[in-house]
């Protein structure tokens, strides 16, 4: 396709060219209304298809158990940093439990102080979260109303291979950065929450999985709008909706299901990201972020010997239609986000340009 470019961006993400071209065929007229999706009611019965369909492809590609509700809601992951303590604090002590692996973690116990009581079981800050201490499920307080992590690490590259066991205490995890990219297990959570606008479509909206006991607990004084239980009673549509997002993610999960669901996405991810770090690994010019036992598959982040490479390399990398490689100013260095849309011959072009990047300026 005419001037489209390899989009590495952390998000907004680039989606995949099949769903942007029917998103373009569609959007004068869709499905021989003679209206754009973007003018439609989200009272109308072909949106209430649109969005009963998007859900049920979700618990199809995530063997999601029949106890777990799913919301769509106003504000995207950030949102639910006040949402999940608004929604839970009320249980047991009042108390949220964080185990902090980044900046998400540290934005998101800071926003639940508002709300109540927080702790920090553990924190990565001594290691830079270049990667993910071991932690103590001993240590939890059973009392305590949830315990909340980011399964994926978008600034250093990390993420949880596996999960911690929290027993009697709901672990509520924010996947906004690799939601569908791997098989999980959701019986471990209480809640699963994630912003659309990298796996799932476009910003501004979230996807919420709570288990269906944790509904009904939200703090007296929980906005209307940010109250699970009222959500999940008005399917989704408490008020106006983000119609077009939802659309948009419901083409994403059927092309996810065309190409295999989240198995093939899990496979596609691995050997995107090994290509990558194969790189980083054979290079003494290359100085790979995240330790080599808590990588992600989805955003692959490292530096460079000096800063003035760096910046040649996103310029460089820029001309040859390798978009959005500047990592996050935290951080500093470059990141491929390589998300399930970025197809496999991009993570071939990107690992051919570094290697011949390095030979030039090593």
């Amino acid at each position: 396709m005419a001037n489209r470019v390899y989009n590495f961006s952390a998000g907004p993400a680039m989606l995949p060219t099949p769903v942007m071209q029917k998103i373009q065929a569609e959007f004068l007229d869709y499905q021989g209304l003679g209206a754009s999706i973007v003018e439609i009611s989200h009272r109308l019965p072909i949106f209430r298809k649109i969005l009963d369909s998007a859900e049920s492809l979700f618990r199809e590609l995530t063997n999601l158990p029949n106890n777990y509700r799913v919301l769509f809601m106003h504000g995207g992951a950030q949102m639910q940093f006040s949402v999940v303590p608004l929604n839970l604090m009320n249980r047991n002590k009042h108390k949220g439990s964080y185990l902090i692996t980044g900046r998400w973690g540290i934005l998101a116990e800071k926003e639940a102080q508002r709300y109540g009581n927080t702790e920090i079981l553990m924190d990565g800050k001594e290691y830079e979260y270049r990667q993910i201490p071991e932690f103590d499920t001993s240590t939890l307080d059973q009392e305590s109303s949830y315990a909340h992590l980011t399964t994926n690490n978008t600034l250093y590259g990390t993420r949880w291979h596996s999960f911690p066991d929290t027993g009697s205490v709901p672990l509520a995890a924010d996947a906004t950065s690799d939601i569908l990219s791997r098989e999980m297990d959701y019986s471990q959570f209480g809640i699963v929450y994630a912003g659309f606008q990298k796996n799932l479509g476009i910003s501004g909206t979230a996807i919420v999985i709570i288990r269906e006991d944790l509904l009904g607990h939200a703090l007296p004084e929980t906005p209307k709008l940010l109250n699970y239980a009222l959500f999940d009673e008005h399917h989704s549509i408490p008020n106006t909706i983000n119609v077009f997002g939802v659309y948009v993610m419901h083409l994403v999960l059927e092309w996810v299901k065309e190409h295999g669901g989240v198995p093939e996405m899990e496979k596609l991810a691995e050997k995107k990201s090994g290509m990558l770090y194969d790189v980083l690994d054979h290079s003494d010019f290359y100085k790979a972020v995240a330790h080599p036992e808590h990588r992600s598959t989805m955003n692959v982040t490292f530096h460079f010997p000096e800063e003035k490479l760096l910046q040649k390399f996103l310029t460089e990398s820029d001309n040859e239609g390798m978009f959005g490689l500047m990592g996050h100013a935290q951080v500093g260095g470059a990141r491929a986000s390589i998300y399930n849309a970025m197809p496999l011959e991009g993570v071939e072009a990107l690992a051919s340009f570094m290697k011949e990047f390095e030979r030039k300026n090593g």
